[in-house]
């Protein structure tokens, strides 16, 4: 009897944690084999010859993972940066590059590199991928790799799915989980969600989820001493940014700006607030499935501490930061068999708004212009007479993005020796920005009286009228895709064990973007250079000689324009494959995949860098940066032994990028607005790796791997000295990152069950951006703080060679880029649960690690993000079936 029940006690938590029974000859528990779509059929994961990574809901809840940044964590070849909630990018593989600043990233960034859908709805975005909490799911899929024949642009290094449960109509159920938590020298936090499962008759039922999720702060706006963080107060900064100090360096005045007012501690708090409502009406041949969900994100303050304050957990911040990011995405799929074809139409609609207020007085040293803005602009009668102004700006941004996408698609029956996969894509994006910036004085000649653009841009969201009296520069534009594309995958068998498939995807892609800044008009600029108008060309400042001169060397490219500056690009790509099915346990496969980003057309494109020396000198900031490439190859297994005990499944893969994309800004030498380019090609060797092993029936240990070696294998002429050299690693991924899981089961009294968890996630050193200026960036903190940051730098280069400016030693400044440390975070839980209910208390990094999970280097001096700290909690949940 004792024996009777323990082993049922196992068999059920087995099936909690991603493992269940499947009563063999030997009469042991197997490893679960988990559904997924990723070759957009229901098939088992290990069936499928790609590499797939799932965590299924039950995995989900026993890691305790509910957002995005918890759920990458488990995930060692998948990296995310960004600076929180919300303003997040995904990286598969190392196939990273530096993203446009959140601040500006509506407006000017690259395209994702990594796909992010909801069941079957694209959400990606660029530097602000859609936050979804990940309440009521069924699965998260990974897949690595390019996937463009199925799943488009985009989907250049890999894809990333979060599949939702959807209504059973077997049966009636529900289920509540209360959670709360406490964080160390931090405030609370709390989370309620719930769902219910209700058949309504014999072929319709719905299901409703609904989540609150606050999430308490930890991090400390502290108040700034004087001397400390004066901004410009440094005669050696002006000199660097305007060629000549204000006034003798021993009396150049310190303007350090105030908070006094945002002194607060535990000022970084989110709350994801939200529901998701569907309905499934299913005869047994068609289907019929709408889904809705509807969520705000609200956040205060930040989630990076600044270095070179005191602890890991304090910040100066001068103006309010805040974000509201508020999604309602819906999607509907209809499903049906006409005669052998299998038929599947389904779209979507989302609508985003996001509304934030952002501290730029960071910007203040960014060079040239920001020191224009707050000194240079009086003129002082004698060096007594000189004075700055106060330095804290502010941005301020309003963004509403809509996205519809449409697929119809069939397929055949997959029992048949030749299989196909067929459909076609259409996809409608629109992102309307209107970003306003305190920069200084308003006061500036062309900041005067800002209106509302309407210059020579029907259609764009501005709708005239004065903005508020300190905003001194505005970005107002509307950026507009839409894409068509045509897709197929064949598979078929050459034998009974082995077979071969191909897919290939054709896609057409129309770039508009239109509107002004306050100092360029972007619609006419494009239109002028589709057209090559000499007269346009003059009207927005541009030599028309000169700009010949550099098109017909192949300095610029404008040949994707048409006349009225909307950029078109189409393609074909391919893929193939052929896997063996060894024996019923062991698959080996070998793939061969492409994948694209689509060009970024730039605000100022064709114009000269600001600085005309050294690597400077003739520099053209590109029209368009052009698309990048990932050709990528790999061998991989998958199999079961041990009498299915022990699973193995493991990738090696090797990958080719073309052409680079890279995010740039560089207000000291180039442009005050940012812009991107193609940095070169590189390439990436790795190898990835699951495994789980039923060591006993009482012990289940789950561990994951990834081996990355990244490379610059050429540069852009034009970057040689700027970017770093051939041979320099790509940034953000580590060589090495894993994580280990373990859970025991044992039985107590009753109907009671008992666990343990554990967890460790390791992950190693990152390069923090593609840019080598941590040296710079050194050098600014020390003026304006007056101590360094303490990070990590390699040293990659001497940079910048003939360029006037140096450090204050008159040195040409050294090339380095800062390193985001190796960390360990250890996860330990101890639960007990029934059939119906289940107490679980639990302690989220127990050494109290601070990790450098991002090293934002876009305010000038570098911030880091990191993870909360050690976190008690308790969870518990209550299930009805």
């Amino acid at each position: 009897m004792y024996k009777s029940r323990i082993c049922c006690a196992v068999i059920a938590a087995l099936a909690s944690s991603g493992v269940h029974a499947q009563e063999e000859s030997q009469n042991k528990a197997a490893i679960e084999t988990i559904e997924v779509t990723a070759t957009k059929r229901t098939e088992s994961i290990q069936e499928i010859p790609v590499s797939v990574t799932a965590l299924n809901g039950s995995a989900l809840e026993n890691l305790g993972v509910d957002n995005f940044q918890d759920y990458v964590e488990f995930l060692p070849n998948v990296v995310f940066q960004g600076n929180g909630p919300g303003t997040n990018e995904i990286y598969i593989r190392g196939a990273a590059s530096s993203q446009t600043s959140i601040s500006v990233s509506s407006v000017q960034a690259l395209q994702p590199s990594v796909a992010f859908y909801q069941d079957e709805q694209p959400v990606s975005m660029q530097g602000r991928n859609l936050d979804i909490f990940a309440t009521d799911v069924q699965r998260v899929e990974v897949l690595p790799g390019p996937q463009g024949t199925l799943f488009g642009a985009s989907s250049q290094a890999g894809t990333v799915r979060l599949i939702t449960n959807k209504p059973d109509l077997s049966g009636f159920s529900a289920g509540v989980d209360m959670e709360i938590a406490f964080t160390n020298g931090g405030e609370p936090s709390n989370t309620l969600e719930g769902f219910i499962n209700a058949p309504l008759s014999e072929n319709f039922g719905v299901r409703i989820a609904a989540y609150n999720d606050k999430q308490g702060g930890w991090i400390d706006n502290i108040l700034n001493q004087p001397g400390q963080g004066g901004y410009i107060g440094s005669a050696i900064v002006i000199d660097r940014i305007s060629g000549g100090p204000l006034t003798d360096p021993a009396n150049t005045p310190v303007v350090s700006p105030t908070n006094n007012a945002l002194v607060e501690d535990d000022f970084n708090d989110a709350q994801y607030t939200g529901a998701r409502f569907s309905g499934l009406y299913d005869n047994g041949d068609w289907s019929f499935l709408i889904q809705h969900t509807q969520q705000t994100l609200e956040t205060e303050g930040v989630f990076a501490y600044d270095p070179n304050l005191e602890g890991e957990s304090s910040t100066n911040r001068f103006q309010p930061d805040d974000n509201k990011d508020e999604f309602g995405l819906t999607t509907w799929t209809i499903e049906g068999r006409l005669d052998q074809l299998e038929l599947v139409y389904t779209g979507g609609y989302l609508d985003r708004d996001i509304e934030s207020n952002v501290d730029y007085t960071g910007y203040t040293n960014g060079g040239l212009f920001a020191a224009y803005y707050v000194c240079n602009h009086y003129e002082a009668a004698t060096p007594a007479d000189e004075r700055c102004l106060d330095p804290t700006k502010f941005y301020k941004e309003d963004t509403n993005t809509s996205r519809t996408t449409h697929e119809f698609r069939i397929s055949t029956p997959t029992d048949n020796r030749w299989r196909l996969i067929a459909g076609v894509f259409m996809d409608e994006q629109s992102v309307d920005t209107v970003g306003r910036f305190k920069l200084g004085n308003t006061d500036l000649g062309f900041f005067s009286n800002l209106q509302r653009t309407t210059v020579g841009t029907e259609g764009i969201n501005s709708n005239g009228g004065p903005f508020e009296p300190d905003v001194s520069f505005v970005n107002d534009v509307t950026h507009d895709i839409d894409q068509i594309a045509v897709f197929a995958n064949l598979e078929y068998d050459i034998t009974d064990s082995v077979s071969a498939n191909f897919g290939a995807r054709w896609y057409e892609i129309d770039d508009e973007y239109k509107g002004s800044t306050t100092t360029v008009d972007v619609s006419r600029r494009l239109r002028a250079f589709g057209t090559m108008d000499p007269n346009e060309l003059a009207a927005v400042g541009l030599d028309p000689v000169l700009v010949q001169q550099a098109i017909d060397s192949g300095q610029l490219q404008v040949d994707l324009l048409d006349d009225n500056g909307v950029l078109t690009v189409d393609d074909t790509i391919f893929k193939f494959g052929v896997d063996w099915k060894v024996n019923k346990d062991l698959l080996l496969f070998a793939n061969y995949s492409e994948g694209f980003r689509p060009p970024v057309t730039n605000r100022v494109g064709g114009g000269l860098a600001t600085n005309q020396n050294g690597a400077f000198e003739g520099f053209r900031i590109p029209v368009y940066s052009l698309t990048d490439t990932l050709d990528n190859f790999e061998v991989g297994m998958k199999g079961d032994f041990l009498d299915g005990t022990l699973r193995i499944n493991a990738t090696a893969y090797y990958s080719e990028i073309t052409d680079l994309q890279t995010s740039r800004f560089d207000p000291t030498n180039i442009s005050f607005l940012f812009f991107t380019d193609n940095v070169g090609d590189a390439e990436i060797r790795g190898i990835d790796a699951d495994i789980t092993w039923l060591a006993t029936e009482n012990l289940v240990i789950n561990s994951a791997f990834s081996i990355l070696d990244t490379e610059l294998t050429n540069i852009n002429p034009e970057l040689a000295g700027i970017a770093p050299p051939s041979g320099s690693e790509l940034p953000y991924s580590a060589d090495f990152s894993g994580n280990l899981r373990a859970r025991y089961f044992f039985e107590l009294d009753g109907d009671l069950s008992g666990y343990v968890n554990g967890s460790l996630v390791y992950t190693g050193d990152r390069l923090a951006s593609m840019k080598m200026d941590a040296y710079v960036l050194e050098d600014t903190t020390q003026l304006v703080y007056g101590v360094g940051s303490g990070l990590k730098i390699q040293d990659e280069a001497a940079v910048y060679e003939g360029v006037t400016y140096t450090d204050s030693n008159g040195h040409v400044f050294r090339g380095g880029r800062y390193v985001q440390e190796s960390y360990v975070l250890a996860n330990v839980a101890v639960g007990v649960t029934n059939d119906e209910w289940k107490v679980e208390f639990y302690v989220d990094n127990i050494t109290d690690e601070a990790a450098m999970q991002h090293i934002d280097n876009q305010q000038f001096t570098p911030k880091v993000m990191t993870n909360r700290p050690r976190t008690f909690g308790i969870r518990f949940s209550y299930d009805v079936f």
